[in-house]
């Protein structure tokens, strides 16, 4: 374990002695009524200094069951929801959207957290770290929690705000992924086609789903391709802001 330590003081050692480093060490065990072992704390240390690069998990490699840190770009924020917890007080939960340069998955922040987004402290557009998140299955996605033994830390912007709320109908990025056409019927009998791609712009990646003829449009495109579409849509589902591409949607090459 010290050789651990050892290791996590190098990171350091030019900004901080190490005996305030052990004594931080110590602070931090005990605000945490010693559920921190010394390495986890000296880690936790070590990235509010900024000299923890290599302990980020890109978003695409979460899985459930894992304890990371994250760090990415808030591109959308849901409803808060109040809830009863099982003591007979008030809960609070938000789910957010948040990108890195590989994927996007949701963020859940619980309780006291919430106040961040009510005192726009996390807004859209945001940079965030989330340390020693936890991850969880929701449904057919990925989402990671800020528990009680969770950190976050904002960090400071330095892109252009999102580009969504500069101009809500029109996106630009880079093509990630084209999922395979889905066929469905409508209430009227007739068929119907949809399909999502997933678009990496300069604040995250976005998911979007297309509809009937943007479905055969998007065909003419390839992974690695950059695009823009204008006259974008939204849809709101469980609290959550959808891009939406349907026949006033024009989509062109860049």
């Amino acid at each position: 374990m010290q050789k651990n330590i050892d290791q996590l003081y190098d990171k350091i050692s030019d900004i901080q002695t190490k005996k305030e480093f052990i004594t931080g060490i110590k602070n931090l065990q005990k605000q945490y009524d010693e559920l921190l072992d010394e390495y986890t704390a000296g880690l936790i240390i070590v990235d509010k200094l900024g000299r923890n690069k290599d302990s980020i998990t890109k978003i695409k490699d979460i899985e459930p069951g894992m304890e990371c840190t994250i760090e990415g770009r808030i591109t959308n924020i849901g409803e808060t929801h109040v809830f009863n917890k099982k003591n007979g007080l008030e809960g609070r939960v938000i789910n957010l959207d948040i990108s890195d340069d590989t994927d996007t998955c949701k963020l859940v922040l619980w309780h006291k957290d919430v106040e961040l987004v009510k005192n726009k402290k996390i807004t859209i557009g945001s940079n965030v770290k989330i340390i020693n998140g936890y991850v969880k299955q929701n449904q057919n996605s990925k989402e990671i929690n800020v528990g009680r033994w969770s950190l976050i830390e904002l960090k400071k912007n330095n892109n252009r705000e999102n580009e969504i709320e500069k101009n809500d109908n029109i996106i630009e990025g880079e093509i990630l992924e084209i999922l395979p056409s889905k066929a469905f019927f409508r209430g009227n009998g007739e068929f119907g086609f949809v399909t999502n791609i997933k678009l990496k712009t300069r604040n995250g990646i976005k998911k979007i789903t297309l509809w009937d003829k943007k479905v055969k449009e998007i065909q003419k495109y390839k992974i690695g391709e950059k695009i823009r579409i204008e006259n974008i849509s939204f849809k709101q589902k469980n609290g959550v802001k959808e891009i939406h591409l349907n026949g006033n949607s024009i989509i062109k090459k860049l």
